[in-house]
């Protein structure tokens, strides 16, 4: 008798595909756990797991040293998205009024309940690579051809829990990441370091811009 033999399994994305028509939206949906929005291009829905703080990327490479190494962050051309816990975006107001930067104009934006940003590629699915990025005059990383696509900059792991990792008002007082911190990113060092970068940012634009004479 014959032995059988087993049909060929179909490679992943090629399932995934079928099961949802879209790689991309089985990936966060399947492997994250993550809401997306319907429709073309995939967006997320911020509000339910996490916000997202939106900054110039030159504040939020600043502001780096206060996440931890698995909080996800994602660059879209020159701006880049920082993902906070649930609620951040409501409490952005009241906490930038208590760091006395409430009175200034900051490109700082929070989107948090009933909204949404444009889905970064996963990992590997054609995104920019590291060696595809070049280094601005700061030295920091520089994604060369991003200007439109989003892309993360650091990945959320897939099959990991999300929460403990992002930045929250409830780590107040608790020890800086790289100083012995454990627990989840401060959200009150992180803000105030890409408000003050922010502030940095527009002196140096406005110094930047001829005098006009009358």
């Amino acid at each position: 008798m014959a032995p059988t033999v087993p049909l060929p399994r179909r490679p992943l994305d090629a399932d995934s595909t079928a099961a949802t028509g879209d790689p991309v939206r089985h990936w966060y949906e399947n492997e994250l756990g993550w809401t997306t929005v319907p429709g073309t291009p995939v967006r997320l829905v911020t509000g339910l797991r996490f916000d997202v703080l939106e900054v110039p990327a030159e504040a939020g490479f600043a502001a780096l040293r206060h996440l931890a190494p698995t909080s996800p962050v994602a660059l879209q051309g020159d701006r880049m998205r920082l993902l906070v816990a649930e609620g951040s975006a409501e409490e952005l107001p009241g906490l930038l009024d208590w760091l006395e930067w409430g009175a200034l104009a900051l490109d700082l934006t929070a989107i948090g309940a009933g909204g949404s940003v444009e889905a970064p590629m996963p990992p590997g699915r054609g995104g920019p690579t590291a060696r595809a990025r070049g280094r601005g005059a700061s030295g920091r990383e520089d994604p060369a051809g991003s200007q439109g696509a989003a892309f993360w900059l650091r990945p959320p792991e897939p099959r990991c829990e999300l929460e403990p990792s992002l930045p929250t008002l409830s780590a107040l007082g608790g020890p800086a990441i790289g100083e012995g911190g454990g627990g989840a990113p401060d959200l009150v060092r992180l803000v105030d370091t890409m408000a003050t970068q922010c502030h940095r940012v527009r002196l140096r634009r406005v110094s930047a811009q001829p005098l006009a004479f009358s």
